[in-house]
């Protein structure tokens, strides 16, 4: 579903990100990419949404470079298929929290459905009328989740989804994204720091300057 192929990357003064990049992931699979500060784990998942571009190699998504595609075409891609959780949620202040998560199926002209269903998934039952300003951060960050999942897509890609969460609520969202990606038989892939976090997916990838490589969390390994 996912090919990442040679993908080199750098920044202001030639700081180098990624180097020679290159990885496949099936559908139905669900990684947690763990990695040091500064490696390059929240550009690898810009490069995989198309919301930045490497300097050399190509993101395929079913076979279909992202390079290939124009900025129409890139963007309804996006919009069917991607489900991204951002570190900052960029949750829209002058909507309630219902019409938050309802936006990917508005944007698709699909049935306003599941939006009293994964409110409730994620602990905010009965909330929808609420507003951003009314919210934690640990409860924006779970509406963002919840709109993530909400057009049951094929790709999720999420950014340190529970930051902002304690231990419980972490567990039973990192739960629901898992159920979501197998029900769907979508790809997703997990940025985090948390090894309890990185515990939930099927295998751990470690990003260094080297690749990305499979690691296991059990220090007796």
């Amino acid at each position: 579903m996912l090919e990442l192929r040679n993908i080199n990357k750098a920044y202001a003064e030639q700081r180098q990100v990624l180097v020679d990049l290159s990885y496949t992931l099936n559908a139905g699979e669900y990684v947690a990419v763990m990695g040091e500060s500064g490696v390059g784990k929240s550009t690898l998942l810009n490069l995989i949404a198309g919301l930045d571009t490497p300097d050399s190699g190509e993101v395929l998504i079913d076979g279909v470079a992202m390079s290939s595609l124009d900025d129409d075409a890139a963007t309804l891609l996006r919009r069917k298929s991607f489900g991204f959780v951002f570190q900052a949620f960029h949750i829209l202040p002058h909507l309630t929290l219902a019409q938050n998560i309802a936006l990917p199926l508005l944007l698709n002209d699909v049935p306003l459905e599941r939006v009293e269903q994964m409110l409730a998934n994620v602990g905010l039952a009965n909330r929808g009328h609420d507003f951003p300003r009314q919210l934690s951060g640990g409860e924006l960050q779970r509406v963002a989740i919840a709109r993530a999942l909400i057009h049951r897509p094929k790709l999720v890609l999420a950014d340190e989804p529970t930051g902002n969460l304690d231990p419980d609520t972490a567990h039973d969202i990192l739960m629901l994204m898992c159920q979501e990606i197998k029900a769907n038989a979508a790809t997703g892939i997990i940025v985090t720091h948390s090894h309890a976090a990185a515990a939930t997916a099927d295998y751990v990838l470690n990003l260094s300057k080297h690749g990305l490589h499979p690691i296991s969390l059990d220090p007796q390994k």
